[in-house]
């Protein structure tokens, strides 16, 4: 059975910095491209970034370029997130999700595993 957990998340202040974690376990993640997605209340589905497992390429979301980065530690079968210079529009459900192959793809529903979610919120 594959699983991700999320972990990571919290309230931060603007400017503030926080890593999320996703721990996979059930399929091999050196396999798998992975992203990271985030949705808020009343806003679509958005997906942030995304690593590929072939050549560790990585994409973002204009959004957050210069600001997150992502990484996959293959050997611990988990993936990361670090998050710098948050900003309130960052608040958000953020989510890991397993691609169904070793590249990037944009839409969520090219995903075929998610996390349960750990929430991020940046508020003064």
């Amino acid at each position: 059975q594959v699983q991700l957990v999320d972990s990571g998340g919290g309230l931060v202040q603007p400017g503030g910095s926080l890593r999320l974690s996703c721990a996979v376990s059930g399929l091999r993640l050196d396999l798998y491209a992975i992203g990271w997605f985030r949705q808020a209340p009343g806003k679509e589905r958005e997906r942030v970034s995304c690593i590929s497992s072939s050549d560790g390429k990585t994409y973002y979301a204009d959004s957050v370029k210069g600001r997150f980065t992502i990484s996959r530690d293959n050997a611990k079968n988990t993936a990361y997130l670090q998050m710098n210079g948050l900003r309130p529009e960052d608040t958000s459900l953020y989510y890991c999700a397993t691609a169904r192959g070793p590249f990037c793809t944009g839409p969520y529903y090219t995903y075929d595993y998610f996390g349960q979610g750990t929430q991020v919120t940046v508020s003064s």
